[in-house]
């Protein structure tokens, strides 16, 4: 397996919300926090690592989907339980995609709008859904995915970590065969570029080179979030 992960704290922010897990070739994850302060940068990194943290004492006890959904319920439990006890953490919240993979298969957890996609030669498929207010329009028909990416409350979420104590995990399994890529991301990057867009830079750069370049096309398009992005392909070649 090749992997690669960026993150960058983008052009308006002062502080990055984010926070990944990158341990290939099993376990990657993506979370994106929210709320005052640092409570954002508290909720994404507990999120991360509490989830990869129990997948791995867990990791023999149940299924991977079992156990992605498993970790993702406890996490949030426990973010939730903070945000109420610690004044400064009030509010706080994050979206998780987390990825594991064994062999050809590759199973994941997903609550709110950072994104997974599968990624051909030929195609780019998103594989989560956006738990967001504008995705439910989209859903619906009312707009299109280009009117999507420049709604004004498209950061509006529907479902996150650590706002309630319980939450809706969607979670499934995949394919990917031999020179497939797994794309993570959070929204800092898909809100500044299109799908094509990336998919355009993914074919034509290898290596690391891969995400300098999104990352830095991000920027360019106001690097108005914090931009993380996990590439993995499916081999070595």
């Amino acid at each position: 397996m090749l992997a690669y992960v960026k993150t960058d704290v983008g052009l308006v922010r002062e502080n990055n919300e984010d926070s990944y897990i990158f341990l290939p070739p099993r376990v990657f994850i993506v979370a994106d926090g929210m709320g005052g302060h640092v409570a954002g940068e508290i909720a994404s990194q507990m999120a991360s690592t509490m989830v990869s943290e129990y997948i791995e004492e867990h990791r023999k006890d149940a299924s991977p989907q079992l156990l992605l959904e498993q970790a993702i319920n406890k996490a949030n439990l426990l973010i939730y339980q903070m945000s109420q006890h610690k004044q400064e953490c009030h509010g706080m919240g994050t979206t998780i995609t987390a990825a594991y993979v064994e062999g050809n298969t590759v199973y994941f957890g997903h609550v709110g709008d950072s994104r997974m996609y599968l990624i051909h030669a030929e195609n780019m498929r998103q594989i989560t859904e956006d738990h967001s207010l504008v995705w439910e329009l989209v859903k619906s028909g009312n707009i299109t995915r280009e009117e999507a990416s420049v709604h004004p409350q498209r950061n509006m979420l529907t479902r996150a970590l650590g706002t309630s104590p319980a939450v809706k995990i969607d979670t499934g399994a995949f394919t990917w065969d031999a020179g497939d890529k797994l794309l993570l991301c959070s929204d800092g990057l898909t809100n500044m570029m299109s799908e094509q867009a990336i998919f355009e830079q993914v074919r034509a750069l290898h290596d690391s080179m891969v995400l300098d370049k999104l990352v830095e096309q991000a920027k360019a398009a106001g690097g108005h979030d914090n931009i993380t992005v996990i590439l993995a392909q499916n081999g070595d070649k």
